[in-house]
């Protein structure tokens, strides 16, 4: 009787896969797909198509930063294709009744503050930046710390070079910052640093490097990292101390904390990336906006200890249709107004994960050289 069961089970579950393949349209299926899930799929020119079954459901739209209403068939499943995408990770919601919620068909993220789908859009061919290759690999490692600053056990992810087990040298730390709404799991997930690194490593591109990704929701960023996790990384690694072997960086919310954090301790790193951010030129959060003119002030009464002090002071931003565009633009022209040294990098695509990708990907190879 149990046999028999079994089988009728088996038998039950291979029915329902094939008439789900059956009833798939064309394209390939997401990357980021779970197990079993046809769906989302991608097209040749890089559309997307999304199906839900939701039987009771007045309205179902995906939410890809633009709404896409979709349409339910006599079966309660409902579809759309976007237009289409542009290459890289993008987040992306169901909304059910006017309830965002995560896609069940694919893998989930946290972003936005939220657990939330993610579709990944391939690159162009021949472009493998961002894509696993046939050269050694670093690991990422998730660790756990006591945090003196949350009086809370927190964590890190730490990626170290492929070379790292095999040598007993040192290395020089990277730590990497997430933005609003994200976490310490953001640059190992989304952003792809393993991928990114190992590459420009296996290219000679890249200096070896460990790369910190801390958890920047914390009620006083400097005192976490400078109090809690750089003690903890140099006591638990193999890391080089010093300015020279210490860089900063983050998107975001993390470019402004990694702002604040070199303004107000120079001495401690060389190399500054800030990734679609700036300073606020208009209150926010409860924040005044003239509270960042204390750094204008530092920077301009320091400004040739800046100017030296700081091998790499970079900045990226994802094009006009970035919403930190302004920001960024407006705090640029506070320092050619002071005479503070930096360079600039533009590349399209707004406020997303492509454009960090990218950022990482042009900031990794100018440091600590």
């Amino acid at each position: 009787m149990m046999k028999t069961l079994l089988v009728s089970l088996l038998l039950a579950v291979a029915m329902t896969l094939s008439a789900q393949d059956r009833s798939v349209s064309g394209g390939e299926r997401s990357v980021l797909s779970v197990r079993a899930s046809q769906y989302p799929r991608i097209s040749a020119d890089h559309r997307a198509s999304f199906k839900v079954k939701a039987p009771h459901a007045k309205s179902v739209q995906i939410d890809l930063g633009k709404k896409y209403d979709m349409v339910r068939d006599e079966n309660g499943e409902w579809t759309c294709t976007t237009e289409p995408l542009g290459p890289g990770f993008h987040y992306y919601f169901l909304v059910i009744d006017g309830v965002p919620v995560a896609d069940p068909a694919s893998e989930s993220f946290y972003g936005c503050s939220m657990m939330t789908s993610g579709i990944e859009i391939p690159y162009p061919e021949g472009d493998t930046r961002f894509s696993l290759a046939d050269v050694p690999h670093g690991e990422i490692r998730m660790k756990r710390y006591f945090s003196k600053t949350a009086n809370a056990w927190r964590r890190m992810f730490v990626y170290t070079p492929p070379c790292y087990e095999k040598s007993s040298v040192s290395y020089p730390v990277l730590y990497l910052q997430h933005g609003g709404g994200e976490d310490e799991r953001g640059w190992s997930q989304q952003g792809l640093t393993d991928i990114i690194l190992d590459n420009l490593i296996a290219r000679g591109e890249a200096v070896p490097m460990i790369i910190v990704m801390l958890d920047g929701n914390t009620k006083d960023f400097n005192s976490e990292l400078f109090n809690d996790c750089i003690p903890f990384v140099e006591k638990t690694y193999r890391v080089k101390a010093g300015k020279d072997s210490r860089a900063l960086a983050g998107l975001s919310m993390g470019g402004i904390q990694t702002l604040n954090a070199c303004i107000t301790h120079p001495e401690c790193f060389s190399y500054i990336g800030v990734f679609s951010s700036g300073w606020w030129v208009q209150s926010r959060h409860g924040m005044p906006a003239h509270e960042t003119e204390k750094y204008y002030e530092k920077l301009k009464a320091h400004k040739d200890e800046f100017n030296k002090g700081f091998k790499q002071f970079w900045f990226s931003m994802g094009g006009k249709e970035d919403i930190a565009y302004q920001n960024c633009q407006a705090m640029l022209k506070r320092f050619d107004e002071i005479g503070i040294r930096y360079t600039y990098f533009e590349t399209p695509g707004g406020h997303t994960w492509p454009v960090w990708r990218e950022s990482l990907y042009r900031f990794a190879p100018l440091l600590f050289k």
